[in-house]
């Protein structure tokens, strides 16, 4: 039953909507908690409750549409209703429920439900919130189809299972560390066994979700995934045993217990296979990148110490021309020999000069440190690449030998056993001399 629902005003366009002719039958099923008895005034009474809150959708409106080829009745839809109401926490919220029967293309007489709540809280005075209705309103929707054996559509089916052919890496590291639930265990099967209608179409929807339709050894069907573990499809989907053999009908052309655990093996093998050779191709990209970088960085860094020393050697030629410059000649310079000033001036430039040496020195350091750090950030970033790509690289092989090692102990298991059950010699029966064979 696909539901869909939203926040609302306009109580008068709404009910007006609601009781319009153009449905061969509308009949007004419910209208609870209200003091009036019809849409219009029902609606109108929410509006002026609302009126005392700052909300301005005082309504939540419901539609409610079954399968195209099922007859619900009302007792269903009130079910489904209620479901509706405890979720979306309006239990107990003054409600209307409207019935439309309408004849369909092919001229079938249908007919679909609508339920409409009043939000406002009277005892808070505030509005219901309705978070993550959209949600929950497909979580209902899914648990009806369940419910009823409908054929789920598409879009209800849950998508956190995922073909492992189509794993990304980050996709299969999580799937390795997660613990399969039994509750979402079961509601995978489930989900499959909704959305088909034929041996073919549950192969392939438990194909999508990394499982493979195989012969039990009672020849019952049943489910693999890589690991071999072995999942009882009626267990599994809640469906009895006749029911699963009516719909699947004969399970001898479905692949063997160890058949369908190497096919499953070997789809995640040959995935990892491919995820590993996306990995050195990574590694491969991360190298030349890393190193276009480094050369970069070096390219810059020469041209900072080239721009350092040119500017050095400038500034190093103004100070000694203002050094210079500080020293008399001529008369005066004589005169400052005779006073001594000369040597005091001569011994301020020399003291002058080894500042500026020990500064053009200080700044040389400062920036050869400044670029070490900078090689040395680059360095620690392709070192961590590198223990990445290395980390996943092995991580991968060994997975694969793993699932490989698996399958293989497996196999060997399996021929064991049926060797043994062959050379095994058959009790007789009949008598003995002390009396008949047990």
């Amino acid at each position: 039953m696909i539901l869909v629902g939203n926040q609302r005003g306009g109580g008068k366009d709404l009910a007006n909507h609601l009781m319009k002719d153009e449905n061969e039958r509308v009949t007004v099923h419910e209208v609870r908690g209200f003091a009036s008895s019809d849409l219009h005034g029902a609606f109108q009474e929410s509006y002026a409750i609302s009126r005392a809150t700052k909300c301005q959708q005082h309504l939540y409106s419901l539609s409610l549409n079954p399968p195209k080829n099922e007859q619900v009745s009302v007792a269903e839809f009130e079910d489904a209703i209620s479901r509706v109401e405890d979720r979306l926490g309006l239990t107990g919220q003054p409600r209307a429920i409207v019935f439309h029967e309408k004849l369909g293309s092919d001229g079938e007489l249908r007919r679909h439900a609508h339920a409409v709540w009043c939000r406002i809280d009277t005892d808070e005075m505030k509005a219901v919130h309705m978070a993550h209705d959209h949600r929950k309103l497909n979580d209902v929707s899914r648990e009806l189809y369940l419910k009823h054996d409908w054929t789920m559509p598409k879009g209800l089916v849950k998508s956190q299972w995922k073909d492992p052919a189509n794993y990304s890496l980050a996709e299969w590291q999580q799937a390795k560390r997660a613990e399969r639930d039994p509750k979402e265990t079961k509601t995978l099967f489930q989900d499959a066994w909704a959305v088909s209608d034929s041996k073919a179409a549950f192969q392939a929807a438990l194909r999508e979700r990394g499982l493979i339709l195989a012969r039990g050894d009672r020849r019952g069907y049943v489910a693999l995934d890589h690991q071999g573990e072995v999942y009882a499809i009626a267990k599994w989907t809640g469906q009895k045993t006749k029911d699963v053999k009516a719909r699947l009908g004969d399970a001898e052309q479905l692949p063997s217990v160890r058949d369908a655990h190497q096919q499953a093996a070997k789809i995640v093998t040959d995935r990892l296979e491919t995820l590993r050779i996306e990995q050195a191709r990574a590694a491969a990209r991360d190298r030349e990148r890393m190193a276009a970088l480094k050369a970069r960085q070096d390219a810059a860094q020469r041209d900072e110490r080239t721009k350092m020393d040119v500017l050095h050697k400038l500034r190093e030629q103004r100070e000694t021309r203002e050094r210079d410059a500080r020293v008399r000649k001529g008369f005066m310079g004589l005169i400052d020999r005779i006073t001594g000033k000369r040597r005091k001036i001569e011994a301020q430039n020399r003291d002058a000069a080894l500042k500026a040496q020990a500064r053009d020195r200080s700044e040389k350091e400062r920036l050869t440190a400044q670029q070490a750090m900078l090689r040395q950030r680059i360095e620690t970033k392709e070192q961590a690449f590198r223990e990445r790509r290395e980390t996943n690289m092995k991580e991968l092989r060994q997975d694969q030998s793993t699932l490989q090692q698996r399958a293989d102990t497996q196999h060997a298991e399996q021929q064991f056993k049926q060797r043994r059950s062959r050379s095994s010699p058959r009790p007789k029966r009949g008598r003995t001399r002390d009396g008949p064979c047990p």
